[in-house]
């Protein structure tokens, strides 16, 4: 390893690529930007490569600053939990299992994992986190969560990443119990006539649904459309009026199941997509992470899934 790369270069190139900006990331750092720039061009001098460029439109990273960006932010994740792991054996803290969950595994298979990884490490604790799929990815990224459970993200997002499938799921269109689409529905061109719920423009879901949507010439939604992937805020609006909501199955299944909620009778396969644990590439998990990611798997088979 070259030494004359410093923990400095590594901060201050990954907050310049989270921020895509010199300025914004010398406020988060508490820098002048000239001392930013010093810092970004030492490395980029010391690699023999540019790493990113620079216009009036910020700040973009060039193909050897994405794959060394990999290993600067796999790097100061293993710091952070390495500093966070001796400062709890110092404090005789319980082991953490920090997990972020994305909504349809956080409805349908976390509370079964979480009750089985409570009967076998009764000295650990788990933390849960939800958010839109690049913020969870980012926090996984940078050492603040242990994993993510969720769907598959677009390629960019996955970068220093590493998945492993659990099973497939697909985006589906539910209403409430008595609405009048469950009497007859012709196609997609009928939910153009009722307010709709549409995944949020970060979701992992968003894109899957725009390509069916567009594959069903359904361009634009005509009545008043919510964007959002939040369950309780689902829920409410569907069950107490007209909404068509546009959600993965998984967040949905219990009330299908219980009958509060209705399926719409739609062709939705083209969003299938693979639902997995995802961890730091290249990253030796703890023991008490490997254990919660096998309650996962069993909570999944039990489920059927």
């Amino acid at each position: 390893m070259d030494r004359r790369i410093k923990l400095r270069h590594l901060e201050t190139f990954v907050e310049i690529s989270r921020r895509s900006s010199l300025k914004r990331a010398a406020d988060a750092l508490n820098l002048t930007q000239p001392a930013v720039s010093k810092t970004l061009r030492e490395l980029e001098e010391t690699l023999g490569a540019a790493l990113m460029t620079r216009d009036r439109g910020g700040v973009r990273m060039t193909p050897m600053g994405e794959v060394f960006l990999q290993h600067a932010q796999a790097s100061l994740g293993a710091l952070e939990q390495g500093l966070a792991g001796v400062a709890r054996m110092k404090s005789g803290e319980a082991a953490r299992v920090m997990v972020g969950a994305l909504p349809s595994v956080a409805a349908r298979v976390l509370p079964q994992a979480s009750l089985l990884f409570a009967d076998l490490a009764q000295d650990s604790l788990l933390f849960f986190e939800d958010g839109p799929h690049d913020v969870l990815m980012d926090r996984l990224r940078r050492g603040a969560l242990d994993l993510v459970v969720g769907r598959l993200g677009p390629p960019a997002s996955m970068m220093g990443v590493s998945f492993t499938q659990l099973y497939t799921e697909t985006v589906i269109c539910v209403v409430r119990p008595g609405h009048p689409l469950t009497e007859g529905i012709g196609g997609f061109a009928d939910l153009a006539d009722w307010p709709v719920i549409y995944p949020a423009p970060r979701s992992a879901i968003r894109p899957l649904v725009d390509r069916l949507m567009l594959s069903q010439g359904v361009v634009q939604m005509q009545q008043a459309r919510v964007e959002s992937v939040s369950g309780a805020f689902g829920r409410e609006v569907v069950r107490s009026g007209d909404a068509v909501w546009f959600i993965s199955e998984g967040v949905v299944a219990a009330d299908i199941a219980a009958g509060t909620l209705a399926r719409l009778p739609l062709d939705t396969g083209l969003t299938a997509g693979p639902v997995g644990i995802m961890t730091r590439a290249e990253e030796e998990p703890s023991e008490t992470v490997r254990l919660f990611r096998q309650c996962i798997r069993r909570a999944a088979s039990d489920l059927g899934l």
